[in-house]
């Protein structure tokens, strides 16, 4: 029993990514026991909570009041969120340039060409 409850769990990553996902789907601001209830219930009420109290700190989501308790909306989607993730990773160490420099010459070419246009457009509308 023990080992099938073990292979059943997900990770933290996981139950972000389904939180998300139920937040994206919603019409507006919904509570944590809307997106419980939305992923199925198999999730506990508390479990629900602290992932989206997870997803606050990192920016992910924002939540209003609403009566005693919260109503939560997703602040960006999962790609604002991976680009969240990454400037972090970059904020962590102490040698940016050789972070990035290790970054872009691990690009695959189509990867390398992709990153030159967009940061070619960024320059562009920084101009204007």
């Amino acid at each position: 029993m023990a080992d099938d409850r073990r292979r059943s769990r997900r990770g933290q990553g996981e139950l972000e990514v389904l939180v998300l996902s139920a937040l994206r789907e919603a019409d507006g601001p919904v509570t944590a026991g809307w997106v419980q209830e939305r992923l199925g219930g198999d999730l506990a009420y508390t479990t629900v909570i602290t992932i989206l109290t997870r997803l606050l700190a990192k920016g992910a989501v924002t939540r209003e009041r609403t009566g005693r308790s919260f109503a939560w909306t997703p602040a960006s989607d999962q790609a604002g969120l991976a680009a969240h993730r990454m400037r972090r990773v970059l904020d962590a160490e102490s040698d940016r340039e050789a972070v990035l420099a290790s970054f872009v010459t691990g690009l695959g070419p189509d990867d390398e060409r992709l990153l030159r246009e967009l940061l070619g457009q960024a320059r562009s509308e920084g101009e204007n």
